[in-house]
C-alpha cells in the first residue's frame, strides 16, 4: 500500500472514531450536566452538613476550632447521652492552681449539671455544689493534662493542657466572669461594709462647696449608696468628671461583686459629656486575689472610654473585714499587684486611701507611678507626700443627686 492510501485509511478512522464519541457524549449530556453545577465543581464535593453542625457562617464546629487536629491543645468535650448538650472545659491558672470551668455551647456554666474534673496524675475533683465552676488549689508549678468527666463516669475523648504557674503575673485574667456575683446572689448587708477612714480623721473644717479652679477640674465620686442620679443635672452644674464605683469584694465571703448601679451611671455619665473613671473596693488579702480584683474591673470597662484612672480602694471594713487584718507589706503587694495589672491592660492605675491610712498601712515607695487619691476631710489637705487627685468631704451637695455626694478635685494633666 503506498504512502497516499495509507494516509486516507488513517483520516476516515479518526473521522470515524470522533464521531462515535461524539454520538455518545449527547447521549450523556443530561446525565453529565446534572453532576456539575454552573461553577464547574461537582455535587459530590458541596455535599451540605447537618444544620446542626453549622454555625451562622455555614462551618462546622471542628472547622471552626483551630486546635481541632491537635488533642493535647484542643478543649476538651463532653457530651450527654442524646448527644444534644455538649459542654467544654475552660482552665486558667494564676498561680499554684486551676481555675475549671463548664460551660455550654453558648459559653454559659453548666449550672445544675454534676461534673467532675480529672486531672491526670493528681486527681478527680467534684463540682460539689453544681455550678459549673471548680477551683483547685496547692499545685505543683508545671504542666497537666485535664479532662471532663460526666456523672454516667464516661471521660471526655480528648484533654487540656494548662501550665500551673509557680508565681502570680500580674496579667489580666481572661475569663474572669466565672467568679463575679451580683448582689441577688449575696447578702450585701454583710458583704459591702466600706468604712471610709477620712470621716473619723476629719477636724469639722471641710469645704462642702464645688472647688472650682483654671488649673483643676472638679468632680464627684459615686455608687449604689447614691442611688438614682440625674447626669445631664449634674453636668449642668459644673461637674467635669466621676469616679464611679465598678465593684467590691465581699467583707466575709470574698466574693467579687458587681455595684449594681454601676452599667447605668457610667452609661449616664459618658452620654451626658462628663469624663469618667472607676474605683473597686477592695478586701483582697493576697495578690492573687489583687489580680481578680483588676480583671473584673477591666472586664466591666472594656466597651466604655476612660479619661481618669481605674483605683483601688483601700480602707477599712468595720474591723472585721477579712482584710481589715493585713500586714502592712501585704497590703502594699496588694495594691501594686491591682495597679500592675491595670497597668498591663493600657488602662492608668491609681491608689485611694486617707491620709493615715496611706502612712500607717502602705509602703509608698513600692507604689510610685501610680495616680494617688488622697482622702482628707480638712479645709487644707496636709499629707505631705504627693498626691493628683484630693477628695476633700463626703458632705457635698450637687444638682441631680438626692443627698450627700463626695466631692472631689483633679491636678491630672
Amino acid at each position: 500500500m503506498d504512502s497516499k492510501l495509507r494516509w486516507k485509511v488513517f483520516f476516515l478512522f479518526a473521522l470515524f472514531f470522533v464521531g462515535v464519541v461524539a454520538v455518545v457524549f449527547a447521549a450523556n449530556a443530561e446525565k453529565l450536566a446534572s453532576k456539575w453545577n454552573l461553577d464547574g465543581q461537582s455535587e459530590m464535593e458541596i455535599t451540605a452538613l447537618p444544620e446542626e453542625e453549622q454555625d451562622e457562617s455555614g462551618l462546622s464546629d471542628f472547622m471552626l476550632d483551630e486546635t481541632f487536629f491537635d488533642p493535647e491543645e484542643s478543649s476538651a468535650a463532653y457530651y450527654t447521652e442524646d448527644l444534644d448538650e455538649r459542654y467544654d472545659l475552660m482552665v486558667t491558672s494564676v498561680e499554684k492552681d486551676l481555675r475549671v470551668k463548664v460551660v455550654n455551647r453558648l459559653g454559659e456554666p453548666a449550672i445544675g449539671k454534676l461534673f467532675y474534673i480529672v486531672v491526670e496524675e493528681v486527681g478527680e475533683y467534684k463540682d460539689l455544689d453544681q455550678d459549673g465552676m471548680i477551683y483547685i488549689g496547692g499545685l505543683q508549678a508545671g504542666e497537666y493534662y485535664v479532662s471532663l468527666k460526666g456523672e454516667e463516669g464516661s471521660v471526655s475523648s480528648s484533654r487540656v493542657r494548662v501550665a500551673v504557674r509557680d508565681k502570680v503575673e500580674y496579667t489580666v485574667i481572661d475569663d474572669i466572669s466565672y467568679l463575679m456575683k451580683t448582689e441577688d446572689e449575696i447578702d450585701p448587708l454583710i458583704e459591702d461594709t466600706e468604712v471610709v477612714g477620712a470621716i473619723e480623721e476629719s477636724d469639722g473644717t471641710e469645704i462642702t462647696t464645688p472647688f472650682l479652679s483654671q488649673n483643676t477640674a472638679f468632680g464627684i465620686d459615686v455608687s449604689k449608696w447614691n442611688k438614682e442620679i440625674d447626669w445631664n443635672r449634674v453636668k449642668e452644674s459644673g461637674v467635669e468628671f466621676a469616679i464611679i464605683r465598678c465593684g467590691y469584694r465581699g467583707s466575709k465571703s470574698g466574693y467579687l461583686v458587681e455595684d449594681p448601679y454601676f452599667e447605668q451611671n457610667i452609661k449616664e455619665a459618658t452620654q451626658a459629656g462628663i469624663k469618667v473613671g472607676l474605683y473597686f473596693f477592695t478586701q483582697a488579702v493576697s495578690e492573687v486575689e489583687a489580680v481578680e480584683e483588676a480583671s473584673m474591673a477591666i472586664a466591666l470597662c472594656d466597651k466604655y472610654k476612660l479619661d481618669y484612672p481605674i483605683f483601688i480602694d483601700t480602707e477599712g471594713a468595720g474591723g472585721e473585714g477579712r482584710a481589715d487584718l493585713l500586714e502592712r507589706e501585704m497590703r502594699t503587694n496588694v495594691c501594686k499587684a491591682f495597679c500592675e495589672t491595670i497597668s498591663s491592660a493600657g488602662y492608668s492605675a491609681g491608689v485611694y486611701a486617707s491620709k493615715n491610712w496611706f502612712l500607717q498601712n502602705l509602703n509608698l515607695e513600692p507604689l510610685q507611678g501610680n495616680a494617688v487619691w488622697l482622702a482628707e476631710y480638712k479645709s487644707e489637705a496636709t499629707y505631705s507626700g504627693d498626691y493628683h487627685m484630693w477628695q476633700y468631704t463626703s458632705n457635698g451637695s450637687v444638682d441631680g443627686i438626692e443627698g450627700r455626694v463626695d466631692l472631689n478635685v483633679s491636678y491630672l494633666k
